[in-house]
C-alpha cells in the first residue's frame, strides 16, 4: 500500500526522539518494569497490557519534528515519513469512527520514532520491547529498526502496509485506553481466551478497520492519501499478523507452544481478528462479547 506521490503529510503529530537514555522509573517500579522487559524480549508482549489503564498521568518526552516528511512521495521512500503519513490517516480515520463505538475521540499526544531506548511515561523503555503504547502519557512508541525484526527474527515478507498494521494496532490501544477497556479487563490473566488476548485482539481487529478505509482518507487539501488496497498488501498485512502469534513466536524461541500462557493471541486468531474489522469495520470489534469457542 503505498502514497499518492503528490499528497500533504505535514501536521502529524509524529516525533523523532532527541535522547537515548534508558532510565528505569515510574509504571511500576524498577522491579515491574525490568520483569515487563524481560517478558518483551522472549516472547513478543508488548508494554500496552502492564501499565494499567487511565489517561493524564506523567507527560511524553518531546521529540523533534520530522521536518524531511513533506509528501507522499516522501513517505513511499523513507520509514520514518511512512510512519508519519500513517499517523494523518488514523487520526482522520478515528475522528470519523470512533462516535460509532461510542467513543469520544482524541488524539494520542504523540507518536516517538526513537533508537535503542526511550524514557516514556510508564518508564524506560529498550527496543526490544518493540513497538508500544504508553497509557500514562497516551503516547505511542516505534523504533522503526523493528520492521527489520518482523523480517528476520519472526520471518514476515514485511511491506509498507505490515509496517502501519503495526501502527494501526498500537493506535487501537489508545482506543482502547481512552474508551475504558484498559480499566474494565482483567489484564493478569493469560491464555486464549483471556481478557489480555482479547484486547489485542481487539487492536488487530481495529488495525483491518483502518487498513480497508486507509484509501479513502484525505490531506488538509482534500487529496487521497493513499492508494487502494491490494490484495497482496492484505497478504502481507495478515502474514505480519500470523508472524508474532504467540503460538509461533513460542515455537521459534523455544520449541514448544504453551496456551495457557498466551498474551497476544495465536497466528490464526490474530489473522482472524484482522479480517473481522477489515471485513466488518469498527463496531465488528468487540472481542470482548465473543464466547470463548469464538475467539
Amino acid at each position: 500500500m503505498t502514497f499518492d506521490d503528490d499528497a500533504n503529510i505535514r501536521g502529524s503529530n509524529v516525533r523523532r526522539s532527541t535522547g537515548r537514555r534508558a532510565a528505569i522509573g515510574g509504571g511500576g517500579g524498577i522491579l515491574g518494569i525490568l520483569a515487563i522487559f524481560l517478558i518483551g524480549q522472549f516472547t513478543g508482549v508488548d508494554l500496552s497490557g502492564f501499565f494499567g489503564g487511565g489517561g493524564g498521568g506523567a507527560p511524553a518526552p518531546q521529540g523533534t519534528e520530522l521536518s524531511e516528511c513533506r509528501t507522499g512521495e516522501d513517505a513511499n521512500e523513507n520509514v520514518d515519513c511512512r510512519v508519519a503519513g500513517a499517523a494523518l490517516s488514523l487520526e482522520q480515520f478515528w475522528t470519523e469512527e470512533a462516535p460509532s463505538i461510542g467513543v469520544e475521540y482524541r488524539n494520542p499526544s504523540q507518536t516517538l520514532i526513537f533508537e535503542q531506548s526511550v524514557d516514556t511515561g510508564c518508564g524506560g523503555a529498550t527496543s526490544a520491547v518493540g513497538p508500544f503504547y504508553c497509557p500514562r502519557d497516551e503516547a505511542i512508541y516505534i523504533d522503526t529498526g523493528f520492521y527489520d525484526d518482523l523480517r528476520s527474527r519472526f520471518g514476515a515478507q514485511g511491506g509498507p502496509l505490515a509496517e502501519m498494521y503495526v501502527i494501526a494496532h498500537e493506535w487501537g490501544h489508545h482506543i482502547q485506553n481512552i474508551s475504558g477497556v484498559f480499566e474494565s479487563a482483567n489484564q493478569q490473566e493469560t491464555g486464549p481466551t483471556s481478557d489480555a488476548v482479547r484486547i489485542e485482539l481487539q487492536a488487530d481487529c481495529y488495525g483491518g478497520a483502518w487498513a480497508a478505509a486507509a484509501s479513502t482518507t484525505e490531506d488538509a487539501n482534500g487529496n487521497t492519501l493513499l492508494e487502494p488496497i491490494t490484495q497482496a498488501n492484505v497478504r502481507d498485512a495478515l502474514d505480519a499478523a500470523a508472524a508474532i502469534g504467540d503460538d509461533r513466536i513460542q515455537e521459534q524461541t523455544s520449541g514448544q507452544v504453551s496456551p495457557e500462557s498466551w498474551t497476544h493471541g495465536s497466528s490464526e486468531q490474530r489473522q482472524h481478528w484482522f479480517e473481522t474489522g477489515f471485513e466488518g469495520g469498527v463496531t465488528a470489534c468487540n472481542t470482548f462479547d465473543v464466547p470463548d469457542r469464538e475467539l
